[in-house]
């Protein structure tokens, strides 16, 4: 879906965006009054405070900070981390690499916990309406299918998402507006003096930070869900979900002031301001929604990691496109990860109330390097007054800063989370820096100037044939280019002689179910470049394509081919061809730092457990040879050898 598309405001579109964007912040009043309030008794100042904490929080960082400036931040209409770092890592220096990965890294970890405390909070309820009902397996079995799920794609029942969250908003407001009809006065928490002085004068009240930040941690997924319905359908909705939101919070505040100097003893306030008559409807549809906010999450996890592929950030993995859209991936490892994440953490905290006070830390890194992305892309692409961008970030980072160090104190809840992070943050930078190390020494050349060179070793009879049809994938995307390497695998040490020399490079492109080719013939019946243009839909089997290929160039009499022996025998009918794949490896002869030895050793570790070049391509084994190559970074300069 092109960027004049998604940027277009209609019925449709809004009621898209609905159901997409707003699924995490959109569920958050299953828990934050809840857990602002946890066992504390109930007060004015604490109420009160709440409600005006929430408020200004939801102003400022949601619909200030996300809302209406990074959403500008769009690359060609595409949103999120990775795409704020592609707009302005030219002007970083270098310097922008670590917060990206940190904010990729945080944003993605804290997804093994969201889809619980959502689906968690809202199963919940039906120990009101059922007491002793087993909460722990519904929850288990509800994330496991939906994890199971998301191999089929969510093209056939996301048009429910939109209408299911319109209900779900709107629930949120009438229950809110009936309590605050029972205890107008609530609006008064509206004042920011409440939220100053429950900071200030509660005890601990700064703390509470913690549980207040709760209510936006779904801004940053908010930015990244951009490519997927335009910022202009996302800053109309929200006016109506920020309402929703806000009036629902004041009904549960209002609910609580009627209860007096008492304690919640583990009540949840979003569903004791249900009628009781309602209550089983009520758990129903937050189940809904909970799953759409997980569904929205888990998507945007397959979105981030297919991101970090094309900017190098991710190691090459398997992934699949379930339906016709370009925006529908999956990516099997990621789900298998994210599933196994999911169920450690429900079975770990076995109910929302404990996962609250982990819940938030990781996000509030998240936020805060997309800030320090933000203050490039305002200094050096919005080119503002540089007292004002100083003013504005200034405030952000006191903010954040000031949530991040409420949040601190939930290491101790979630340390086993830092070996999930450690291990994203690890593979990110591994995988960046290494592949900047191998390109470095990736150098192309022109294959015009040695098409003389090729014809000669093809007509030398004192060479063995090593194959009549000899094939190598390229990366060179011009026409005229290979990479150097491979002169190197066919002229070095046993020249590999073929009557005909194809390179084959493939070329991605938007449309799903793309598939033709060109073909360049640089020199007559001898070395040919293949172009094959492949939509994002299919699996390329690169084999038969360019048996397929061939065939059409026999049948239609070009290139000379059909006048050409094809390697084929009376034993055997096939053709005689043979691909040929590089791969690099580290060699003996490198003397390595210790940092670059430990980087670039994980690097090709990485690299052994991601995807082949053989099975990504389709190609068949037995017409395969891996040729591996030395990797020489820095060689050994002083060796000492002495002879007796």
């Amino acid at each position: 879906m092109n960027k004049s598309v998604i940027q277009k405001v209609t019925a449709a579109s809004l009621l898209v965006a609905l159901g997409i964007i707003y699924g995490d912040i959109g569920t958050s009043p299953l828990y934050v009054m809840k857990a602002i309030i946890g066992e504390r008794e109930i007060s004015e100042l604490l109420v009160y405070g709440g409600i005006s904490c929430i408020f200004w929080t939801l102003t400022f960082q949601t619909t200030f900070k996300y809302v209406l400036m990074t959403l500008s931040a769009d690359n060609h209409g595409e949103g999120g981390v990775f795409s704020l770092y592609a707009l302005v890592k030219r002007f970083g220096k270098g310097k922008l690499v670590i917060p990206t990965i940190l904010g990729a890294t945080t944003l993605l970890a804290d997804g093994i916990i969201t889809p619980p405390i959502s689906v968690a909070s809202a199963v919940e309820g039906l120990g009101d309406v059922i007491p002793g009902i087993p909460i722990l397996p519904i929850v288990i079995v509800i994330l496991s299918a939906l994890f199971f799920f998301q191999r089929f794609g969510t093209q056939k029942v996301g048009f429910f998402f939109g209408p299911a969250m319109v209900v779900w908003f709107s629930m949120l407001f009438i229950l809110g507006f009936v309590q605050i009809l029972e205890h107008p006065s609530i609006l008064k928490a509206l004042n920011p003096v409440y939220g100053y002085e429950l900071l200030v004068e509660y005890p601990h009240g700064f703390w509470l930070l913690g549980a207040v930040f709760l209510c936006t941690t779904g801004a940053e997924a908010l930015y990244s869900d951009l490519g997927h319905c335009g910022k202009n359908n996302i800053r109309i909705t929200w006016i109506f979900v920020k309402i929703a939101l806000v009036v629902n919070y004041l009904g549960q505040a209002s609910w609580l002031m009627t209860q007096g100097n008492t304690f919640l003893e583990g009540r949840n306030p979003f569903y004791t301001i249900m009628p009781q008559w309602f209550l089983l409807s009520g758990v129903i549809i937050a189940t809904f929604a909970a799953i759409i906010a997980s569904q929205a999450l888990i998507s945007g996890s397959y979105t981030l990691i297919n991101e970090a592929m094309s900017l190098n950030f991710w190691p090459r993995v398997g992934m699949r496109n379930p339906t016709n859209l370009k925006g529908q991936i999956y990516i099997p490892s990621i789900n298998t990860i994210l599933w196994i994440g999911c169920i450690l953490m429900i079975l770990y905290f076995k109910n929302s109330s404990n996962m609250e006070a982990a819940y938030g830390f990781s996000i509030t890194i998240a936020m805060l390097m997309t800030t320090v992305l933000l203050n490039y892309y305002l200094i050096y692409i919005k080119k503002w007054n540089r007292i004002l961008i100083v003013l504005i970030i200034t405030v952000f980072v006191i903010v954040e800063i000031a949530f991040f160090i409420a949040n601190v104190v939930k290491i101790r809840e979630r340390w086993m989370f830092l070996f999930f992070e450690l291990f994203i943050f690890m593979t990110m930078y591994t995988w960046f820096y290494a592949r900047k190390i191998n390109n470095r020494f990736l150098k192309f050349t022109n294959l015009v100037e040695h098409t003389q060179k090729l014809d000669e070793l093809s007509n030398d009879d004192s060479i063995p044939k090593y194959a009549t049809h000899l094939i190598y994938l390229s990366k060179a995307d011009r026409n005229y280019e290979i990479e150097e390497k491979i002169l190197k695998s066919i002229f070095s040490k046993k020249p590999k002689r073929a009557d005909v020399y194809w390179f084959f490079h493939i070329n991605r492109t938007n449309d799903p179910f793309t598939l033709n080719y060109e073909v360049f013939e640089l020199l007559d019946d001898k070395v040919i470049k293949i172009v094959l243009n492949i939509g994002f839909r299919i699996q390329p089997k690169v084999e038969l394509y360019f048996k397929k290929i061939v065939q059409n160039l026999v049948k239609n009499k070009e290139l000379n081919l059909h006048i050409r022996p094809d390697g084929s025998t009376k034993y055997n009918a096939e053709p005689d061809f043979k691909f040929i794949i590089l791969e690099k490896f580290l060699s003996v002869e490198n003397e390595f730092t210790i940092k670059d030895s430990m980087l670039l050793h994980s690097y090709y570790m990485l690299k052994n457990w991601s995807l082949s070049d053989t099975r990504a391509f389709g190609l068949d084994k037995s017409d395969v040879e891996i040729e591996e190559v030395p990797f020489v970074y820095q060689p050994i300069v002083n060796l000492e050898l002495e002879r007796k």
